[in-house]
């Protein structure tokens, strides 16, 4: 049975795999490999694990994390949704968006809004967020990918 906790300090190794491993996944017929590479490599940094700590929110399996999200609720920003290749196509990341938009409505937030990967703004459409206007992203790793500025507006 899946359950969403708060991340720990503990989690940002096994948040770093969950990420890793589905952007290698999952991105590979929308973006450059080296790109992907540059993206996941180097494990992650001491800010990594502090940000998963402070703000990341994991979904576990058992005692496995599977699955990671992060809302920021003073700007209504969603980060962070990965799901593990291993439970892919079950429902996680559904349940995760689920939770995410609780977490938001009982902040009283009226929308989201995200930056989706190419191969992910499907899923974000299914979910009911909209966009399509392609921009570049820059990562906190100084990279550069083409994402979807996505938004949802939530009922009250």
């Amino acid at each position: 049975m899946i359950r969403i906790r708060k991340a720990t300090i503990d989690d940002g190794q096994a948040a770093w795999d969950v990420r890793r491993e589905a952007v290698l996944a999952q991105c590979v017929s929308m973006y450059p490999l080296e790109l992907l590479n540059a993206w996941t490599s180097n494990g992650p940094s001491a800010n990594w694990i502090d940000t998963v700590a402070k703000s990341f929110w994991v979904a576990v399996d058992g005692d496995e994390v599977v699955a990671t999200c992060m809302l920021t609720v003073e700007t209504g920003k969603v980060d962070a949704i990965f799901v593990r290749p291993t439970h892919m196509k079950r429902g996680v990341g559904a349940f995760v968006m689920q939770f995410v938009e609780t977490m938001a409505r009982r902040h009283g937030l009226a929308a989201l809004t995200l930056e989706a990967t190419l191969n992910a703004a499907p899923f974000y459409r299914r979910c009911g967020f909209s966009g399509d206007k392609v921009e570049k992203y820059r990562s906190p790793r100084g990279l550069a990918l083409d994402c979807i500025p996505m938004v949802k507006q939530l009922d009250s």
